[in-house]
């Protein structure tokens, strides 16, 4: 912009202060300041929030500085570029005249630009005899030279407080995953009532962050999954601590009950064995006819080892009603009423579905024998949630059945995915 002068828009174009203080400002440029106009368009593009202007103006902005002959913005070598409106349309990518036209009226009005019209209102510019341009008519790029720390600033800011926003999300993630791993792990191990509510809690904390959040309102959110997070971490600690003190007398107590197991013997004449036999272990006339009876069926079709070994094996833990209704809302279309009131319920509306998945009687009876009635219930109610991910469901089913036969699988976190799946969880009783 050439030094002192100050023009006014043609036509039916007002004048007002702030395109006045514009000009104003861009009159001080330290002597020989340059700058990068393609660094400064890309500091533009990141302060684009404070600026006031769109992606689209900053568009028809880039089609204007590709009209500037040097990479390098200084007032020596003039700062005004003067391209039609049908040139700028080629540039931005086929952008509409009159869509031109609007965003440059914005960043006129955002301080980026200034119009230095011609007495007739068209871009021209008048060249001397060896070439050079003596006088333009067009925009001049001086605010941008002149407000450069400025808009350098402006995008470091707002570079600043995305990185915060990004770390803000990042750590809400990981507090959401913690409590709803730790969740889990207490559900399938103790009363799950308790951590139904924490995870309530979870769910209500989370609702109040609106789809585009603050800074202020992450901290907010992060405050209180914090302390969640901690109060669930404490629960289950003193829970562990209780059920390793709880352990430790009834460990003494085994102690101290075999620590001479000769003692009874030795009192009993009738129990005495012969040296060099093996001591057999008193038994009831109930143990030993069961006993015997259980040989007597090993030895003719292997079925004794086998109920023995369920018999041995630990109960899957089930558990209530309400929270397998919570995580499995689609089996109660199949319940005998209409409505799932009862395990038995339940259970014979597994057996209509484990019909219509396609799931074997004998795939059924063996999850039934290993997990339980209640359990292999609850898992077809669990495959039928997710029977648009899986393929084969018996195949499915009895993978799950070896894998808890094994202790590799358990109930609780496929319970507790599915309910957040289908939304807030209420506290199941």
């Amino acid at each position: 912009m050439e030094s002192g002068a100050v023009t006014t828009p043609f036509g039916r174009r007002s004048m007002t202060l702030g395109m006045f203080a514009s000009q104003m400002a861009s009159q001080v440029i330290e002597p020989g300041k340059s700058v990068d106009k393609w660094k400064l368009y890309r500091a533009l593009c990141e302060a684009k929030p404070l600026l006031g202007v769109t992606d689209r103006a900053l568009a028809v902005l880039n089609a204007l500085l590709s009209f500037y002959p040097k990479n390098a913005l200084a007032e020596e070598a003039g700062l005004i570029v003067f391209p039609s409106n049908a040139q700028l349309s080629l540039r931005a990518h086929g952008m509409a005249e009159q869509t031109i036209r609007r965003h440059l009226a914005a960043l006129v009005h955002a301080g980026l630009l200034i119009r230095k019209d011609s007495p007739n209102g068209k871009r021209y510019a008048h060249k001397g005899r060896g070439g050079e341009i003596s006088q333009a008519f067009g925009f001049s790029l001086a605010p941008l030279l002149a407000r450069a720390e400025e808009i350098e600033c402006l995008a470091a800011k707002v570079v600043a407080e995305r990185l915060q926003l990004q770390r803000l999300r990042e750590h809400i993630t990981l507090c959401k995953r913690d409590i709803s791993k730790l969740v889990e792990v207490a559900v399938e191990s103790t009363s799950p009532t308790h951590w139904l509510a924490v995870n309530d809690k979870l769910q209500g904390i989370l609702s109040r962050l609106p789809r585009v959040a603050t800074a202020d309102q992450l901290e907010s959110v992060l405050t209180d999954l914090d302390i969640l997070r901690q109060d669930a971490i404490n629960t289950l600690e003193k829970q562990v601590k209780a059920q390793n003190s709880s352990g430790n007398p009834d460990q003494n107590e085994r102690h101290i009950q075999n620590s001479k197991p000769e003692s009874n013997l030795e009192s009993e004449p009738s129990f005495e064995t012969k040296q060099g036999a093996t001591a057999v272990p008193e038994q009831t006339p109930r143990d030993a006819t069961a006993e015997s009876g259980t040989r007597f069926l090993g030895r003719r079709s292997g079925e004794g080892s086998k109920a023995v070994e369920t018999a041995r094996r630990p109960a899957v833990k089930s558990f209530p009603l309400g929270l397998v209704l919570q995580a499995c809302p689609q089996i109660a279309d199949y319940a005998p009423s209409g409505s799932l009131l009862s395990w038995r319920d339940l259970m014979s509306a597994a057996v209509v579905v484990r019909s219509m998945l396609g799931i074997s009687p004998s795939a059924y009876e063996e999850a039934a024998d290993i997990l339980g009635p209640e359990n292999a219930a609850t898992v077809v109610a669990c495959i039928l949630e997710r029977g648009g991910h899986i393929n084969s469901a018996g195949g499915y089913l009895r993978v799950l059945t070896r894998r808890a036969e094994s202790g590799e699988f358990a109930i609780g976190p496929m319970l507790m995915a599915l309910v957040r799946s289908n939304g807030p969880l209420r506290q199941a009783g």
